[in-house]
């Protein structure tokens, strides 16, 4: 009994109601909702950035002019100034807080002028509140776009509703960053990777004059920071990658790769491996966004300016753009040769000589293209004098690849442009080796006599066919049919075979009427 008594306590254990009546809770159910369904919340209007800010209802004074007061007292005066500077203000309502957004707006004006002119004023004191002020007012939650499918290439941009305060306090930071007596040693106390960091994210801002603002900002630091550099080179590779990989967008692209242009430019040679593996892991692969033509001006610099750093790392460059090169955008295949041309512009004539089958290859089916843009870039090539001379000197090599997507497409293309350019590059082609065009045309010829004898051949195979089939057909008292032979592409297809046909098509019954035909 007692045995008994004590399972009944230890099934009832924080559960009173189950100890009185010695029986187990029952299950939870699992669907149970304690809580009251909420309303749901009305949708959010989007609006500009200053929304998102804190909003701080301060009134602000009119200060006397740093000018007029002694010099014993500027400095206190300009720090006090820098404190009303970072109040912030909302410019989605244009007529709320009128006479303080006008102080502020003045204020930041005379001290744009007094960083400019002035002399003996950024102590150490300064930097601190100098930095405070920027980050209160740069510094904020980019809003989502007004338009969920924006297209940078088609809408218009959502401008900032604070940029007549945003502006003149990017302006003073810049005369800040460029002042004769900026000293980094201090300023590298405030201005830290946590910073660099923050003015990285704002490079998204749909705002292009604020992108460009950044953009000259953010070169200042690199050039005068030498600690932050590697480090700012790595958020602008996660950036792209992040780019590249996961979202396809972001708005600074374009900016940050000028920035990128001038890095490279400066770089020590020989190239450290981080910056091949740069190269081949985000510069490469940035041409396969669909957004390039917002960016491509700007990638195909750095791509270059690589190039002229280390002329080795072509074959990889050029080889990358062939694995990238589109197959259903003619707009990108423009670009892509335009890009081809700058780098053979720079390559060197050995490097040249590495490359030259699979690029010609390539540019050989762009010059077939039925898209004429596509057709009339690439054979302006042989427009390039460089270039020109490049082909001349391994015209044995490239003669034979182009030349017979040249010769069909001088017959039958259907613009007269292209034609046009073809015969110009045919007769160049003549002119530099005689004897190969020569070669090349009588075998050019004698292929197609061969394709001509074999469709012929097809022809009359099919026909056979049908007269077997329709004695066939008759003896078996089976009303006549139509032609076995197939109605599609594969039927003219001059790569095909007379026995790749019988495999794709019935047969006559009798075996009898294929021996016949072989025979």
């Amino acid at each position: 009994m007692e045995l008994e008594a004590m399972e009944a306590r230890r099934a009832g254990v924080g559960h009173p109601a189950a100890a009185a009546s010695g029986t187990s809770p029952p299950n939870p159910d699992p669907f149970h909702r304690k809580s009251v369904r909420k309303q749901p919340k009305a949708p959010q209007k989007k609006q500009g950035s200053s929304r998102f800010r804190a909003k701080v209802n301060v009134e602000i004074q009119q200060l006397s002019l740093l000018k007029d007061s002694p010099p014993a007292e500027q400095q206190e005066l300009f720090v006090k100034k820098l404190q009303q500077c970072a109040i912030g203000f909302d410019f989605m309502d244009p007529v709320a807080e009128l006479k303080g957004k006008e102080i502020k707006r003045a204020t930041l004006n005379e001290l744009v002028d007094f960083i400019t002119s002035g002399r003996g004023i950024l102590t150490e004191a300064i930097y601190p509140e100098v930095v405070k002020m920027v980050a209160s007012n740069i510094f904020r939650t980019l809003p989502p776009s007004d338009n969920p499918d924006f297209d940078p290439e088609e809408d218009d941009p959502t401008l900032e509703a604070s940029w007549p305060h945003l502006q003149l306090v990017y302006e003073f930071f810049l005369r800040f960053l460029e002042s004769p007596e900026f000293q980094p040693s201090i300023a590298k106390k405030f201005i830290d990777q946590k910073f660099v960091l923050q003015l990285l994210e704002l490079f998204d801002s749909e705002d292009p004059r604020e992108r460009d603002f950044l953009k000259t900002v953010l070169h200042r630091i690199y050039g005068k920071f030498l600690g932050l550099r590697a480090y700012i080179r790595k958020q602008i590779n996660n950036i792209f990658l992040k780019f590249i990989f996961e979202t396809e967008h972001f708005n600074g692209v374009g900016e940050l790769l000028e920035i990128l242009g001038s890095i490279i430019n400066g770089f020590a040679l020989p190239l450290k491996a981080e910056h091949k593996m740069f190269l081949q892991k985000v510069l490469i692969p940035l041409h396969k966004v669909k957004c390039l033509g917002l960016y491509h001006a700007q990638l195909a610099y750095c791509i270059v300016q690589f190039l002229e750093k280390d002329a080795t790392l072509t074959e990889q460059v050029v080889l990358g753009l062939l694995k990238f090169w589109p197959k259903t955008s003619s707009q990108k295949e423009v670009m892509f040769l335009g890009e081809i041309e700058e780098i053979l512009d720079v390559i060197d004539p050995q490097q040249f000589q590495k490359i030259e089958e699979p690029l010609f290859k390539q540019i050989s089916r762009c010059v077939s293209s039925p898209h004429f843009q596509v057709a009339e870039r690439a054979l302006y090539f042989w427009n390039n004098e460089y270039i020109m001379s490049l082909i001349e000197e391994n015209s044995n090599t490239i003669l034979p690849i182009m030349f017979s997507s040249l010769y069909r497409i001088s017959k039958d293309h259907w613009n007269q442009t292209i034609v046009a350019l073809v015969y110009n590059v045919l007769k160049t082609f003549m002119e530099m080796n005689g004897k190969l065009f020569d070669e090349l045309t009588s075998s050019y010829k004698a292929d197609r006599q061969k394709e001509k004898k074999k469709e012929k051949e097809r022809e009359e195979l099919w026909k056979q066919l049908d007269k077997l089939e329709l004695e066939r057909r008759k003896k078996l008292g089976l009303p006549p049919s139509g032609s076995l032979k197939p109605n599609n592409s594969s039927a003219g297809n001059p790569s095909s075979t007379p026995s790749d046909k019988n495999k794709s098509t019935p047969t006559p019954a009798s075996s009898g009427g294929t021996k016949n035909i072989k025979s």
